[in-house]
């Protein structure tokens, strides 16, 4: 085998290229039909969706109009067969109703199609699609009317043509309203949590008051009662993650879901709490400052979850110590597992939360903490071996405190102060300190502490 060939059956995937008069290297492969059309400054056509009815439906059409970057686009087929869309090369996935990986992109394309409520939940549909379902009866089926948009895709890829809104959704772009499609809406208590979800993404809409009352006899019905734990964590996390999460969780008071789905968070409004600490009285009110103040500081979920849910042991207080909440750190905790056994919230997110619960209250605290007490939050917070929680810990803390009324530009210099004395904390060898007990290994544990608290000290802490 020569040279040449040899490097092939080692590289099999690698081109051959040649030069050109200019001594430039080209493909030594033939061009495409689509790579000469673009060389040529042609419009190129997409052998896959040729001659296909292509529509970019739902959110890609609604952020366009509102001057957003499109992350995602959704594509649906009108006229088609599942067959047809395999003739050319498309891949089936799905097991409710066929959705199409594009044999290129690997873009998802679906068949227009309708719904049809069968029994309870978000699973309780059949689905029927077939080539003389219209894009109009596509789109009626979908949640809001600001998601029930459409427009061609031409064979290039461009969209072309008006925008095809037969439910209003323009209109309730302008007006900034979340509006139901149809009474279909009902059929799928998934449809609250997007909702509630949407709502802290566009801050500046309102649930449109139809809406919010046929919200309100899904939950009366038990709609949202069906729904499985780790949907419902999915449009949590989901909604954590935007610019004002407290919007979703005000949606969700307002039509009673949050009552079904999280009890322990919405007993928290109405429950006052000392004004010299907290000028906003109200601990929801200030749950959702903190919330708030966390999606500012741009953190990551178990930061956000461990906000949202670190005063929870307050809506137990009991109503003659009130607006006292003494114990409220150590009644949060339990409260927090059931939570997150009961919504599968995922460990990272529990095990921060549970720290913050318990201890944000010390930490507030510690900027008055000698060289003792510092390690021994340090050592409660598990900081030496997992510094990066305690990291999140500390701004979990930093939203709380920050996460009042009055309070919201305040210093806290806490997260500064302690992790200074993690650093020197940790400067400690403990195989070192091991070594020379090792005929006493019962004082290892405590030799160690006491080596972390001289070390804190002597940092000036």
């Amino acid at each position: 085998m020569d040279r040449g060939r040899a490097r092939r059956a080692r590289f099999p995937g690698r081109r051959r290229t040649l030069p050109d008069r200019a001594g430039r290297r080209h493909a030594g492969r033939r061009q495409s039909m689509t790579q000469r059309a673009a060389s040529a400054g042609e419009a190129i056509v997409d052998p896959a969706t040729h001659g296909l009815d292509v529509y970019a439906v739902g959110g890609a059409i609604r952020d366009t109009l509102l001057g957003l970057p499109v992350q995602d686009r959704d594509y649906v087929v009108v006229g088609a067969t599942p067959a047809a869309m395999e003739a050319r090369g498309f891949r089936t996935v799905g097991k409710d109703f066929p959705v199409f990986l594009h044999p290129r992109t690997q873009a998802e394309y679906a068949l227009a199609r309708t719904e049809r409520k069968t029994a309870a939940g978000y699973k309780g549909f059949s689905v029927y699609y077939a080539p003389d379902v219209t894009l109009e009866d596509d789109l009626v089926r979908r949640d809001l009317t600001i998601n029930a948009m459409a427009q061609r895709v031409a064979e290039d890829g461009a969209l072309v043509g008006p925008v095809v809104d037969p439910y209003g959704g323009q209109a309730d772009l302008a007006a900034r309203a979340f509006r139901h499609v149809s009474e279909a809406f009902a059929e799928d208590p998934v449809r609250i949590l997007r909702v509630a979800r949407f709502a802290a993404r566009f801050a500046e809409f309102h649930v449109a008051p139809e809406t919010n009352a046929l919200m309100q006899r899904m939950v009366e019905a038990g709609e949202v009662d069906a729904l499985v734990p780790e949907r419902v964590w999915q449009e949590f996390a989901r909604g954590l993650m935007e610019a004002r999460p407290s919007r979703m969780f005000a949606v969700l008071r307002d039509c009673g879901a949050l009552a079904r789905l999280l009890p322990e968070l919405d007993r928290l409004w109405g429950v006052p709490q000392r004004a010299d600490y907290h000028p906003e009285i109200d601990t929801g009110v200030h749950t959702m400052m903190v919330v708030d103040t966390a999606a500012a500081m741009d953190t990551p979920l178990p930061v956000r979850f461990a906000a949202l849910v670190h005063d929870l042991g307050k809506g137990t207080t009991p109503a003659d110590i009130l607006p006292r909440h003494v114990g409220h750190e150590a009644r949060s905790v339990p409260m927090i597992e059931d939570v997150c056994q009961r919504l599968r919230v995922p460990t990272d997110c529990r095990e921060l939360a549970v720290v913050v619960a318990r201890e944000h209250g010390n930490i507030h605290r510690s900027d008055g903490f000698d060289a003792t007490a510092l390690v021994r939050l340090l050592e409660r917070c598990d900081a030496l071996r997992k510094p990066e929680r305690f990291r999140q810990a500390l701004l979990a803390c930093e939203a709380d405190a920050r996460g009042r009324l009055g309070f919201e530009h305040r210093d806290y210099p806490q997260p500064e102060r302690l992790l200074r004395a993690l650093q020197a904390a940790v400067s400690i060898d403990a195989g070192a300190v091991a070594k020379r007990y090792a005929d006493n290994p019962a004082h290892i544990k405590q030799a160690v502490h006491v080596a972390r608290i001289e070390a804190v000290a002597q940092a000036g802490l």
